[in-house]
């Protein structure tokens, strides 16, 4: 088990089902998982075609889908949608992002330095989820605005990185924008909005490392020297144990990060910050430890390991600078 939370009965279901259709299908794109599964609707309340729920059930699916690289672009979907409907729950998109037929993602006018004068007339970078987004919720603590993407208002440039994942670059050219939230409610949710990202990447980092880690023990358990198995090996015995304790001080903090998003903002802050610092580097120490000993062949294309460790560093920079993080504890 990669996150160990308090679960209801509808949770466990989802959980189970998630694992169940992963163990037949490693690699499901956006149709599979909006079609087999529903998973687009998570946050989205019923009224509006959702299935409800909030950082749990994002949580569970963000570690769930860490191995499969979907998670990228599916997390900040689920979130746009969640913020979108809390600011405006009979909003007429909704129903579509529910069935996953249109797709939104987040920018957030804070991490992008080319949005610091007015968002909607500058530039985002590197933006998760915007290759092949139909919306974007945009945070600013003045104003949540949902813009349509597309067209000379908002042109999308597609960025394929390193880990497998596509990214994008967004040109804002005042593109038509429809204001969901202001004010201290715009703050609001955008303070939530940005805790609730880091709950969901470190749920999906917790996910990699727990598989990353599996698949090192089943190779010690199948690689053979001097006759014997080198999962016999005391010292990599230790290094395994090693990177077991930091997978679980980085789920345990993870954990609490999730359960904490209907906490005092200052509270939610806390913690959410305390376990991307502890991400951060646990993400690093478990895939180098999972490189190394499996070898040479650790970063081949030959193995997913090497993607998943490239994925897991790609979350931690995401995460940002541990500094930052520190100034919130």
């Amino acid at each position: 088990m990669t996150l160990d939370l308090p679960l209801d009965a509808n949770q466990i279901t989802l959980r189970d089902g998630i694992a169940r259709y992963l163990a037949d299908h490693d690699q499901p794109d956006w149709t599979a998982l909006a079609g087999d599964l529903g998973l687009m609707s998570i946050g989205i309340p019923e009224s509006a075609g959702g299935f409800g729920g909030g950082a749990t059930e994002r949580a569970l699916t963000a570690a769930a889908l860490g191995p499969t690289l979907a998670a990228s672009d599916w997390l900040p979907h689920v979130l746009a949608a969640d913020l979108l409907a809390r600011a405006a729950p009979d909003h007429a998109v909704l129903p579509a992002l529910a069935l996953g037929e249109q797709r939104i993602m987040l920018v957030d006018a804070a991490n992008h330095a080319g949005l610091s004068g007015d968002p909607l007339s500058g530039a985002a970078t590197l933006v998760a989820g915007a290759a092949a987004a139909d919306w974007a919720l945009v945070l600013d603590d003045h104003a949540v605005r949902l813009v349509r993407l597309g067209g000379a208002g908002a042109a999308i440039t597609p960025r394929p990185m390193l880990d497998g994942t596509v990214l994008g670059d967004i040109a804002f050219a005042a593109p038509p924008t429809e204001t969901v939230a202001g004010g201290n409610a715009a703050a609001a949710l955008a303070a939530l909005g940005r805790d609730a990202l880091i709950a969901g990447r470190c749920a999906e980092a917790c996910g990699l490392m727990r598989r990353m880690l599996d698949d090192t023990v089943a190779f010690l358990g199948q690689r053979q020297q001097f006759g014997q198995p080198i999962a016999r090996f005391q010292v990599l015995r230790h290094r395994v144990a090693d990177m077991q304790m930091t997978l679980l001080k980085a789920a345990a903090l993870t954990e609490v990060a999730v359960q904490s998003e209907n906490a005092d903002p200052a509270a939610r802050r806390h913690a959410t910050s305390a376990a991307a610092i502890e991400v951060i580097d646990a993400v690093r120490a478990v895939g180098e430890g999972a490189v190394q000993m499996h070898g040479a062949m650790g970063l081949t294309g030959e193995l997913t390991l090497g993607r998943f460790y490239k994925r897991g560093l790609a979350i931690g920079a995401e995460l940002g600078p541990a500094r930052r993080h520190f100034s919130a504890l």
